[in-house]
């Protein structure tokens, strides 16, 4: 059995590289440059950085984007960057061609952001995204494998 690696406060931490949708490779293998986590970024920031990651293609690194704002705030609004975070690890599987995987976090993204629908808050277009998320899942129903297709945040 090999330690685990390790980041300075003794949390765990993967070190290994990884693929543009956040697979795992070989040590040693050439990936594509990790999302650094626990970065303290504004509202703003983090729509602006998940939607550029998104644009590239990038969906899972957008999902570690979102997580960070979401582990990084208290209150009713902490469920929408988990609600996000959920829809991009959802476009994550569509990308991987993971079905079941797709469906099931589209669809449990679009009901946890159901809350914020009327508020909206930092300008995300919570009923564009359900509609994207909610389309993109029957989509993955109907066809084995779907383009995926990245989401406006704030809409057009």
């Amino acid at each position: 059995m090999t330690d685990r690696d390790r980041d300075e406060a003794g949390r765990a931490r993967n070190a290994r590289p990884r693929d543009g949708l956040g697979r795992p490779l070989p040590y040693g293998a050439d990936g594509v440059e990790r999302q650094p986590e626990g970065i303290a970024r504004t509202p703003e920031d983090t729509i602006a950085e998940a939607q550029r990651l998104l644009d590239e293609g990038r969906p899972f690194h957008a999902h570690e984007v979102f997580e960070d704002a979401w582990k990084a705030t208290d209150g009713p609004v902490r469920e929408l960057w988990r609600g996000l975070a959920q829809l991009a690890v959802g476009l994550t599987h569509v990308a991987r061609g993971n079905g079941n995987g797709a469906v099931s976090l589209l669809e449990r993204g679009a009901a946890n952001i159901e809350p914020f629908r009327e508020a909206r808050p930092h300008g995300v277009d919570v009923p564009g995204l359900q509609e994207w998320a909610r389309t993109m899942a029957g989509e993955v129903k109907v066809r084995a494998r779907v383009e995926p297709v990245a989401p406006r945040l704030l809409g057009e």
